[in-house]
């Protein structure tokens, strides 16, 4: 039991802090060695892109996008837009329609965000793509900063940086603005030390010339998408400089629904990429994709169950060291304060101290309740989004 209770609490750990201290020092050992900079340079010319935005029933927020979306600052000759809105039913054609420089495309049929996206793409006519989804909003130098990557030539693909807008009141959405954070740091480091394992919707880019078509009911397409081009022995390039904003989920019924179906479309992309855990031939990449993402959506979340009656098991035996008389006060505190934050997150109260051990546990819970969810094959690539603030 006692060789139980460290390997959980060594997987769990490295999961969540290991990991990011390991990249830490591994970027910075490569910045000495290679004296190389990454910071990216503006090309002599910028290239033609097409902005590609899969939007439905979003007539709430379309002129705020695309307002936004024409504010960019980008040479109006090499800028092409394109919103798809299949399967809206509501007024988003058209608001779309009044805009001479956005193409909209539309088919009454909803047939889920690839389907969409993949019409756009036999549309674009250029080699730089760029999607982002139409609830969020882009800083003014998003598209130079991503097209900047794109000097490289072992560029693949770019992934921008998601922020949340976080209001006055600490429930489980606070949280989500915190854990991004985190989570682009991270993304620095893996991108600073080779690639970014990974893209989110909200913002990321390709090279058609390297685009691979996704299976139909692909749970998380831009990360099977940009993955896949990583699979091609191109880096995922990150650039924090790009970001997009938008609102946190409306409450915590609704991140929670968002993250499961984010958690059933991981453990999606790990049965489908599974060949990425051959450490051949690119093994600094499948350790990072390991560590960054494997672990977390799939055996950690019970490694932290494992820890906790591995050690009341210790305990109870009573012939146990004094450190696992303490090991379990700490977990039984930390999850105590979880449930005081979940308490307050139903009260819309605001606590820091509660929120971030109740916004742990939530993330986990959800990886447990996505696995079932995908087992079950109850996730539908036609998802009811979740509603944002």
């Amino acid at each position: 039991m006692t060789t139980l209770f460290w390997i959980a609490v060594g997987i769990v750990f490295y999961t969540f802090l290991g990991y990011g201290i390991v990249l830490f020092f591994l970027q910075k050992i490569k910045s000495v060695i290679s004296k190389a900079t990454d910071q990216p340079q503006a090309p002599a010319e910028w290239p033609p892109i097409t902005l590609i935005v899969a939007a439905y029933n979003e007539a709430y927020i379309l002129e705020e996008k695309i307002a936004n979306t024409l504010s960019l600052d980008y040479p109006e000759d090499k800028f092409h837009c394109i919103f798809v809105t299949d399967g809206s039913t509501d007024n988003s054609p058209a608001i779309i329609q009044q805009y001479h420089r956005i193409q909209l495309m539309h088919e009454a049929e909803r047939r889920g965000k690839i389907a969409a996206v993949d019409r756009a793409i036999e549309q674009a006519n250029t080699d730089i793509l760029i999607f982002t989804d139409a609830n969020t909003l882009l800083n003014k130098q998003a598209l130079k900063n991503i097209c900047k990557h794109y000097t490289n030539p072992k560029t693949g693909a770019v992934a921008g940086e998601k922020r949340v807008k976080i209001e006055e009141t600490a429930d489980a959405t606070a949280g989500e603005g915190i854990y991004w954070k985190y989570e682009s740091t991270l993304k620095k480091w893996d991108a600073r030390l080779y690639s970014a394992v990974g893209a989110a919707g909200e913002l990321f880019s390709i090279r058609k010339s390297l685009y691979q078509a996704v299976e139909p009911d692909t749970l998380l397409d831009d990360f099977m998408i940009s993955m896949r081009i990583a699979m091609k022995g191109y880096r995922i390039a990150y650039a924090p400089d790009a970001y997009a904003t938008e609102a946190a989920s409306e409450n915590t019924k609704e991140e929670w629904k968002r993250k499961v179906r984010i958690s059933a479309g991981g453990i999606q992309s790990f049965v489908r990429l599974w060949s990425l855990l051959i450490p051949y031939p690119n093994p600094l990449f499948s350790f990072m994709y390991l560590s960054h993402r494997v672990l977390r959506w799939t055996i950690t979340p019970y490694c932290l169950l494992l820890a906790f009656i591995s050690n009341g098991w210790l305990v109870a035996a009573g012939n146990a060291h004094w450190f696992y008389s303490l090991a379990l006060l700490a977990q039984i505190g930390f999850y105590g304060l979880a449930m005081i934050g979940w308490w307050q997150s139903t009260r819309e109260m605001k606590s820091k101290i509660f929120f971030v051990p109740y916004y742990f546990c939530f993330m986990n819970a959800a990886v447990v309740a996505g696995l079932f969810r995908y087992l079950g094959r109850k996730q539908s690539v036609i998802w009811e989004k979740a509603r944002r603030k």
